[in-house]
C-alpha cells in the first residue's frame, strides 16, 4: 500500500510528464532540410556553405563516427505565431533539433552549431540543449546551416568494454544516428514557467522530513495546481496553476539556511573519448550557448578555465572571441584557474607546472586584460604538494578542486581549509559539498550540499558549479529558472547567482583561519593514471628536459653571441607540451585517437627542440674554417658538475668508462671501488655493497631489480585505476633466454607471455649508481609490470621527488589514510634510508611507485621494497593501449641521500652531448654555491626586454644562504613573481645575488643586462 504523501508524488510526477511538458511547445511546424557529407576532417563554414547539399529526411541515417554533416535548414514558421511581426504574447519561436540523441550522457554523442547564413555561430546543440531561438529571424523566417558532429558515444554509460570507435582507422563507416526532429516549434513561456514552479517545489517535498508541515503544505499546493490546470488546455490555465504555487514559493528560507553560490559552468575535457579537435568545437558550441542565455538573463554569469580554450576560440571563431570579450569586460563571462589547460598535477615536472601558470595568466592578461585570482582543477586526479607554493608564485589566492570526493576511502574533513605545501606555502581552498561539478541545481544536490557542509558553525557558504559539460551545452534555461526559485526557499538552503571572486570574498570574509591541510591532495583512486599510455608519459618527460636545453643554450647563446632569440618558436613549443598535460591526455585516459596525435606532436616538439639545441650550440662553440682547429666538448646541461663540466657549461672531457663484469664464483661482478655489484646466474642483483660504509643494499636471500607480473584487472575505471587486489597474483620473472656481456655491460634477456626484455646492467667508474636500461617489446593485456628493489633499510617512510622538492610518505598502513595510498607518484626518483646510508631509484619515463615493509629474512627487523610501475594494458577507452617496443632507462643508487637523488635524477633525465667547435669551453650563464640549490630553468624575459630570468629552489629540505652568480654582465636584478612582476628588490654583492631560502623555496631572479 502507498501512503498518501507517496500516492500525491505519483500524481504529480504524472502530470509533469504526461500533461506540463508536452505543452511546453503549443505547436510544431516541418521545415526543409539538406545535408552535405564533409569528406574528412571538420571544414570551415565558408568551405561548408559551397557544399553540394541534398534533402534528407527525418528518420534517415546519417552521419559516419567522427564525420561532419552540414544541413541547411529553411522555412518558415506559421504567420499565426506573430503579430505585426512579433511573436504573440506569451510565446516564443525556436529551431528545435534532435539529431538522433541517444539515452547516454550529454557530451558524449552527435553534438551541433548552428550557424547564420553569413557565417556566424549562434548556438550549439545538445540533447538537453537543443532549442535556438536566435535561428529564427523576428518575422519567423529559417535559414540556417547546421553542423551535425557525428560522435559516437565511446563510452558514456561505462561498461568499460573495449571498444574499436576510439580509433578513427577502426571505427568503421556505416552512420551511427538517425535524424529525429528538425522544425521550429512555438513556446508558451507561462507553461515553461509552471513546469519550472513545479519541478522546483516536487524536488523540495523530497528532500523534507515525510511529518513536516512544509512538506505537506508543498504537495497539498501542487495538487490544488494539477486540479485547477485543465489537462486539455494547460496553456489557458497555466497562469492560474501558478497563482496557486505561489504562496508556497514565496516562503522564505530560514536565517540560517546554507548559502550556495552558484556559478555557471561546462567542465570541457581538453581531450579525453574525443580527440583535441573535436574539443575545439565543443567549445564553441558551449561558449554560444552561454553568450545566449546572457542575453536573456541579466543575473546569469559563467566561468570557464583554460587559455588553452579561449585561445582555440580566438583562433578558429574570431567573432564569438569578441562577443566573449566584451562579456568579460562586464564581470559576466568569467576567464578562472590561471593555467593553460586544467593540467595534471602529479606528473608534469617542476618548470612545466610553473608554465602553466606563465602561459595561461599571460594569455589572461594580454587578451582581457585581468588577473585571475584562483586555480580551477575541479577534476584532476589529485594534487602535487608543490602547488600552493607554485600557484602562489603566480598571484593565485584561492584553489578549487571537486575531485577528492571521489576518494575510495576516506572523507576529506574539510570542504573550506588552507591548503599548506612542502614549503609551508598556504593556499585558501574550496572543496564544493555538493560533490559535482555538473550540477543541475535539483533540489536533492542543493540538500546534499547543505547536509554535506563539513565546516557547519564556522562557514555558512560553499560554490556550486552548475551546467552540462564536455559539450552539453553549459548551463541552460531550466537551471537558472531553478535558481530563481531557491534565491529564498523554506525548506531549501539558498542559492544566489555568483562569480568565484564573489564566492572566495564572501567565504574569506567570515572563516579568515580556517583549519589547515598539510601536504598533497592524494586521491584515493585512479592510481592507474601515473603509468597508463608509457609513450606519452615518455614524450612528456623527454619534451620537458629538451625544453630546459633549448631555453638554457639559446639564452646563453644570444648573451654571449648576439644569435637571435627564438621566442616564438618556444612558446609554441610549450603550448604543445602543456597542452598534452591535460588531466585526461597525460595521465593515459583518454582514446587511441588522443595518443596518435600526442605521439605525432612530441616527435615533432623533439625535432624543433633538437634543432634550437643545435643552432645555439654552433653560435656557442663556432663553424671553424677549413684548416681551423676544433675542439671536442662536453655540454651538460644539469644543474650539477659532471666531473670537468660545470653545470650549465661544456669543456673538454673525457666520456665517462663502465667496469667491465668478471666472472667469480658468485657470479658476475662490477667493481668500480665505490659500488661492487654481484648479479647471479638468474641475471638477478644479489648484491650490491656500498665500499665505504660495506653496507650491502640487497637484503640477505633477496633479489633486485626483479620484473614481476601482475594480473590487472581494475573494478572500474580500466586505464584509470590500479586497485590494490592486483597483489593477489603475482609471477617472478626469473627465467633466462640469455645472459651474455655486450661493451662492458650485461645483457639478460627474459621471454613472457606474449612480450621479450633485454635488461642492460652497467656501471660506470667513478659513480656510486648501477645503470639498468630496458628494451621492451609489450604485448599483454591486462597486466601490470612492476620492477622491485629490496632495499636493507628499517624505515617507516619513503622520499619522493615532486615538483620544485621532494614529499615524505609512510610505507606502513596503520592508518586507513596510509592503507590507501598503495600505489604513489613520483617524478625522477624515490629513496629510502637509515640515518648514514639510504638507496635512491631513479629513471627517465616512470611516475608510478610503491614502496613496501616485509620482514627480514635473517637476523630480525624489517626491510623496505621500492617498486617501479613500469607498463600495463588497459582495455578501455584504449584496447591497443602500450602494445609495442619502448626504451626505458633506470638507476640504483646506492648509499644514497638525498642530494645523491636529486643529483642523480637529473643526470639521467639530461645525458651529456657531444659537439666539436672552435671554443674550448662554454662558461656557465649562471652558477649557484651550494649544490643543493638548483637552477632549474634560465630563460630570456616573456615581454621581450632582453633580461635573462633565472629560476632557482631548494631542493634538500633545508634553509641554507648562498649566492647566485651570473656569468654575463649584469646591470642590476630584481627578485620576481612567476610572472616576472618584481616582488623583491635585490641586490648584486661582488657580482653575486646573496640569498636565504626557506626549504623548498622558489625564487625567480630577472638579471638587466
Amino acid at each position: 500500500m502507498h501512503d498518501r504523501s507517496a500516492l500525491a508524488l505519483l500524481r504529480i510526477d504524472r502530470f509533469m510528464r504526461e500533461r506540463l511538458a508536452p505543452a511546453i511547445h503549443r505547436a510544431s511546424h516541418p521545415l526543409s532540410v539538406t545535408a552535405w557529407d564533409a569528406p574528412g576532417e571538420p571544414v570551415a563554414f565558408e568551405e561548408a556553405r559551397a557544399g553540394e547539399y541534398r534533402p534528407i529526411d527525418v528518420g534517415q541515417p546519417w552521419g559516419r563516427p567522427w564525420g561532419t554533416t552540414w544541413f541547411r535548414v529553411t522555412g518558415d514558421a506559421p504567420a499565426d505565431w506573430f503579430d505585426d511581426g512579433r511573436p504573440i504574447p506569451g510565446t516564443r519561436a525556436e529551431l528545435v533539433v534532435d539529431l538522433g540523441f541517444t539515452t547516454g550522457q550529454a557530451g558524449f554523442q552527435c553534438e551541433a552549431m548552428v550557424w547564420s547564413v553569413d557565417g556566424r555561430p549562434l548556438r550549439g546543440i545538445a540533447p538537453f540543449n537543443n532549442a535556438a531561438a536566435e535561428a529564427v529571424s523576428p518575422g519567423g523566417a529559417i535559414d540556417v546551416f547546421v553542423e551535425g558532429a557525428s560522435n559516437p558515444d565511446v563510452g558514456s554509460i561505462f561498461t568499460f568494454a573495449p571498444t574499436p570507435v576510439g580509433d578513427r582507422a577502426t571505427a568503421g563507416e556505416d552512420p551511427v544516428y538517425v535524424l529525429r526532429t528538425v522544425d521550429v516549434r512555438l513556446r508558451d513561456l507561462e507553461v515553461t514557467a509552471l513546469l519550472a514552479d513545479t519541478s522546483a517545489l516536487r524536488g523540495l517535498a523530497a528532500q523534507l522530513d515525510p511529518a513536516s508541515a512544509r512538506r505537506a503544505d508543498i504537495l497539498l499546493a501542487l495538487e490544488r495546481m494539477i486540479d485547477v490546470v485543465d489537462p486539455h488546455d494547460v496553456a489557458s490555465t497555466a497562469a492560474a496553476g501558478r497563482a496557486v504555487l505561489a504562496p508556497v514559493l514565496a516562503a522564505p528560507a530560514s536565517a540560517s539556511a546554507h548559502t550556495l553560490h552558484a556559478v555557471g559552468h561546462a567542465h570541457i575535457d581538453s581531450a579525453w573519448l574525443w580527440p583535441v579537435r573535436e574539443t575545439v568545437r565543443k567549445v564553441a558550441r558551449t561558449f554560444s550557448n552561454v553568450l545566449s542565455l546572457m542575453d536573456e538573463d541579466p543575473d546569469f554569469a559563467f566561468a570557464a578555465s583554460s587559455a588553452q580554450q579561449y585561445a582555440w576560440v580566438k583562433e578558429f571563431y574570431p567573432d564569438l572571441f569578441e562577443r566573449i570579450r566584451a562579456r568579460v569586460a562586464e564581470g559576466r563571462f568569467v576567464p578562472v584557474g590561471s593555467m593553460w589547460v586544467e593540467s595534471d598535477t602529479n606528473l608534469p615536472g617542476a618548470e612545466a607546472l610553473a608554465r602553466q601558470f606563465i602561459a595561461g595568466k599571460g594569455f589572461f592578461q594580454r587578451e582581457f586584460g585581468i588577473d585571475t585570482p584562483e586555480v580551477w582543477l575541479p577534476d584532476s586526479f589529485g594534487y602535487s604538494g608543490a602547488l600552493p607554493q607554485i600557484a602562489k608564485a603566480a598571484g593565485a589566492r584561492w584553489f578549487l578542486t571537486q575531485k577528492t570526493s571521489w576518494n575510495e576511502t576516506n572523507r576529506m574533513p574539510h570542504h573550506t581549509f588552507r591548503w599548506e605545501g612542502i614549503d609551508g606555502t598556504r593556499l585558501f581552498t574550496h572543496f564544493p559539498p555538493v560533490d559535482s561539478y555538473n550540477s543541475v541545481v535539483s533540489a536533492a544536490e542543493l540538500a546534499h550540499a547543505e547536509r554535506n557542509y563539513a565546516d557547519k558553525g564556522r562557514g555558512t557558504v560553499s560554490l556550486l558549479p552548475y551546467g552540462f559539460g564536455d559539450g552539453g551545452g553549459g548551463p541552460t534555461r531550466e537551471m537558472t529558472a531553478a535558481i530563481s526559485r531557491t534565491t529564498s526557499l523554506e525548506g531549501s538552503p539558498r542559492v544566489v547567482h555568483s562569480t568565484p571572486r564573489r564566492f572566495f570574498e564572501t567565504a574569506e570574509a567570515e572563516y579568515p583561519e580556517p583549519e589547515v591541510w598539510v601536504g598533497e591532495l592524494y586521491l584515493e583512486f585512479h592510481r592507474g593514471t601515473y603509468t597508463s599510455q608509457l609513450a606519452t608519459k615518455q614524450g612528456n618527460r623527454r619534451s620537458e628536459h629538451l625544453l630546459r636545453e633549448a631555453e638554457l643554450w639559446a639564452t646563453t647563446a644570444t648573451v654571449r653571441t648576439g644569435a637571435p632569440y627564438p621566442a616564438d618558436r618556444l612558446a609554441r613549443v610549450w603550448e604543445t607540451v602543456l597542452l598534452q598535460q591535460f588531466h585526461d591526455i597525460l595521465p593515459g585516459s583518454s582514446i587511441a585517437w588522443v595518443y596518435q596525435d600526442a605521439e605525432r606532436n612530441y616527435a615533432a616538439v623533439a625535432r624543433e627542440l633538437e634543432e634550437i639545441i643545435g643552432d645555439a650550440l654552433t653560435a656557442l662553440t663556432g663553424a671553424p674554417e677549413p684548416g681551423e682547429a676544433t675542439h671536442e666538448l662536453r655540454v651538460n646541461a644539469a644543474p650539477h658538475a659532471r666531473g670537468a663540466v660545470a653545470a650549465l657549461g661544456a669543456a673538454p672531457a673525457a666520456p665517462a668508462s663502465r667496469v667491465r663484469p668478471e666472472r667469480s664464483p658468485e657470479g658476475w661482478v662490477l667493481d668500480n671501488g665505490i659500488v661492487r655489484v654481484v648479479v647471479d646466474d638468474r641475471g638477478l642483483i644479489v648484491s650490491a655493497v656500498d665500499v665505504a660504509s660495506g653496507r650491502d643494499s640487497v637484503p640477505p636471500g633477496a633479489a633486485s631489480a626483479l620484473l614481476q607480473l601482475h594480473r590487472d584487472t581494475p573494478t572500474q575505471w580500466d586505464a584509470w585505476d590500479v586497485d590494490v587486489h592486483y597483489r593477489n597474483t603475482v609471477t617472478d620473472l626469473v627465467d633466462l633466454d640469455a645472459l651474455e656481456v655486450d661493451r662492458d655491460e650485461l645483457v639478460v634477456t627474459r621471454s613472457f607471455g606474449s612480450s621479450r626484455v633485454a635488461e642492460r646492467i652497467g656501471l660506470e667508474a667513478g659513480s656510486r649508481t648501477v645503470a639498468i636500461g630496458f628494451e621492451l617489446d609489450w604485448h599483454e593485456s591486462q597486466k601490470l609490470l612492476k620492477l622491485a628493489f629490496p632495499v636493507d633499510v628499517h624505515t617507516d617512510s619513503a622520499t619522493s621527488e615532486v615538483q620544485f622538492g621532494h614529499i615524505e610518505r609512510k610505507t606502513h598502513t596503520n592508518t586507513s589514510w596510509d592503507a590507501a595510498r598503495f600505489e604513489t607518484v613520483a617524478q625522477r626518483w624515490v629513496r629510502v634510508g637509515e640515518p648514514g646510508f639510504g638507496v635512491a631509484v631513479v629513471n627517465d619515463s616512470t611516475y608510478g611507485h610503491d614502496i613496501t615493509r616485509a620482514e627480514r629474512s635473517a637476523g630480525g627487523g624489517t626491510i623496505s621494497i621500492v617498486r617501479l610501475s613500469l607498463i600495463r594494458s588497459a582495455l578501455f577507452p584504449d584496447p591497443t593501449q602500450d602494445q609495442g617496443r619502448y626504451a626505458l632507462r633506470v638507476g640504483m643508487v646506492v648509499g644514497a641521500d638525498v642530494e645523491d637523488a636529486v643529483v642523480e635524477g637529473y643526470r639521467l633525465n639530461l645525458p651529456e652531448r657531444v659537439v666539436t667547435g672552435t671554443a674550448s669551453v662554454i662558461e656557465p650563464i649562471v652558477t649557484a654555491a651550494d649544490p643543493g640549490v638548483v637552477v632549474e630553468a634560465v630563460k630570456l624575459a616573456e615581454d621581450g626586454s632582453g633580461d635573462v630570468v633565472v629560476r632557482l629552489y631548494e631542493a634538500l629540505g633545508r634553509r641554507v644562504d648562498t649566492a647566485v652568480r651570473p656569468g654575463f654582465a649584469a646591470l642590476a636584478v630584481v627578485q620576481t613573481d612567476l610572472l616576472e612582476r618584481e616582488a623583491t628588490a635585490s641586490a648584486l654583492v661582488d657580482d653575486a645575488v646573496p640569498l636565504s631560502l626557506r626549504p623548498f623555496e622558489i625564487v625567480t631572479l630577472r638579471f638587466a643586462r
